[in-house]
């Protein structure tokens, strides 16, 4: 029985030793990264509406940081072999969330640009077109998970959806920066950005036809 009782403490203990191990995998460095680009959302909301360059700048400054995490944490996993399943499905959604915040807040003010200021929606039909897409794509992959690692291949990222990603975080930072100006010089950047935004949206549909015609193509195999 003495033995018996030795053992159970020897599993306890193991267990114990064991959860820090699992919670140092939990938070790695990536993911404590891709928690705070979750978390700097409100302040990204609350500094939009301040008035001033002051709060133009913060807002910028804010996106900027995020867009730069993005790449950072996943260069970081891969770099030091920290990738965890966790990690993995934040940072996704925290993209998601971070551009579908930035798009909505720039869609409920129109940009104080004398050469746009006529034409409002010209933000809004790309921002409906990523963000749908953008939603489109993750019940998709949540799909796909569901049909076999062959289908979950076909909708795996590719080069197509990065330089989606890469165009509509310039175009988004461009725009916070110049959403403010109404000199002649600020309005060409301001410009530019409302153009780069639609590059990303084309590409949005791109990608996703790509990606739909991949998995189309798996499921065709099954069917035969």
């Amino acid at each position: 029985m003495g033995y018996v009782l030795r053992g159970g403490d020897l599993k306890n203990d193991h267990r114990a030793s064991s959860m820090p191990s699992s919670h140092s995998k939990l938070l790695t460095l990536p993911t404590i990264l891709t928690l705070a680009r979750v978390a700097s959302i409100p302040f990204l909301v609350a500094t939009f509406y301040m008035d001033g360059w002051q709060g133009t700048a913060v807002t910028t400054c804010i996106f900027t940081a995020a867009a730069i995490t993005d790449w950072l944490d996943g260069y970081i996993a891969r770099k030091m072999k920290l990738k965890s399943s966790f990690g993995a499905f934040l940072d996704p959604v925290a993209d998601k969330l971070m551009v579908a915040a930035t798009l909505i807040l720039l869609c409920t003010r129109p940009l104080k640009v004398a050469a746009l200021a006529q034409a409002p929606w010209l933000l809004i039909i790309p921002s409906i077109t990523i963000i749908g897409r953008e939603i489109t794509m993750s019940a998709l992959r949540e799909w796909a998970a569901s049909q076999g690692s062959k289908v979950l291949e076909a909708v795996a990222v590719n080069n197509l959806g990065k330089w989606k990603t890469a165009t509509q975080m310039t175009a988004l930072t461009i725009l916070l920066a110049t959403r403010d100006c109404s000199h002649g010089g600020p309005a060409i950047l301001a410009g530019s950005g409302v153009f780069l935004l639609y590059i990303a949206a084309g590409l949005a549909i791109w990608s996703f036809v790509v990606y739909m015609r991949k998995m189309w193509k798996v499921l065709l195999s099954y069917s035969r």
